[in-house]
């Protein structure tokens, strides 16, 4: 064989082996009338390029609704496998229903990268390669010691997910720090029908300050849920400090205006950007990051950062 053919034979097989290890990827998500998922398609989306120039694909696999969460979820992972993928970024928000269907696509060689629930050592007993998110439980004790600081002494923590580990995390946080602090917290779980439904999760939040009037702190999990809690607080003419987990433009106009105190920010964009990123590298290059987990959070926005967060929000960065 000639020089030049062993150079042409060696590049076709080079050809090949990078075509075979082009990186398919899925990415499980929440519902499209979630916001905050949006943000995380945002990431996706910008990620993905980079993936495709490479031979890959991604797919981005989202709930209908939350009606039927942890089936759904499962049945998400289900079809992640059937679909033979390469990889897969999925959020451990119900360890007890997911994490079977977790190492069923471990063991069918599937790379597993969880993203925004679950934590690092929930990713090393899956098998997954590492953790993209938060520490839920370190936001919480974030937002806890923020009211305790400010003098709160009775914080209500709004669950419209109770059950998931995320948010049952987040709870659990604030109630710890708000009670170390000196002050007591509760969580107000509510059916999981509730997400997504202002009026309900408005009513529920107004008849439990009308209950015990010596709230005088409201954390919610959701930006949207802190929108309903506004209401229920303007409903039930309550002075009290307002606090939610995670961002929307309703709620920073707020924090900006004085009628809420503060958001805990986990970064959603960067949470599958980073997640997709650092997948498909691994699998196209066999990249392996010594950072384990990758935290994107927690950080406080109120009113002594809101007008760099805005800015942040008008170039697409938050």
């Amino acid at each position: 064989m000639t020089f030049a053919r062993t150079l042409k034979a060696a590049a076709l097989a080079t050809l090949m082996a990078s075509s075979a290890m082009a990186a398919d990827i899925a990415v499980i998500g929440g519902s499209n009338d979630d916001a905050f998922w949006n943000i995380i398609k945002k990431g996706i989306d910008d990620a993905t390029p980079a993936v495709v120039a490479n031979g890959g694909s991604v797919n981005y696999l989202r709930l209908v609704n939350y009606d039927n969460f942890a089936p759904d979820v499962v049945q998400l992972i289900r079809t992640a496998i059937a679909q033979e993928v390469d990889g897969l970024v999925i959020p451990n928000w119900v360890p007890e229903a997911e994490d079977p269907a977790i190492k069923e696509a471990v063991a069918a060689g599937i790379k597993v990268i969880l993203m925004n629930a679950g934590g690092a050592e929930k990713a090393k007993e899956l098998g997954a390669i590492n953790y993209v998110g938060s520490d839920e439980y370190v936001a919480g004790q974030a937002g806890g010691a923020y009211f305790g600081k400010a003098g709160q002494k009775n914080v209500l923590c709004v669950n419209t997910l109770p059950g998931a580990a995320n948010t049952e995390a987040r709870c659990k946080g604030v109630i710890d720090a708000i009670t170390a602090a000196g002050g007591k917290g509760a969580q107000l779980p509510l059916p999981s029908t509730s997400f997504g439904d202002p009026t309900a999760v408005a009513e529920a939040i107004k008849a439990e300050m009308l209950k015990d009037e010596t709230i005088d702190g409201v954390i919610t999990i959701s930006a949207g849920d802190a929108d309903s809690a506004a209401i229920a607080v303007a409903q039930a003419g309550r002075t009290i400090s307002l606090g939610t987990f995670d961002m929307n433009q309703a709620g920073l106009d707020r924090i900006k205006a004085g009628t809420q105190s503060f958001a805990i920010d986990q970064q959603p964009y960067l949470q599958s950007y980073l997640a997709v990123s650092i997948l498909a590298s691994a699998i196209d290059f066999g990249t392996d990051l010594p950072t384990n987990p990758v935290l994107t959070g927690p950080g406080i926005v109120d009113a002594s950062n809101i007008d760099a967060t805005l800015a942040g929000v008008a170039k697409g960065a938050r």
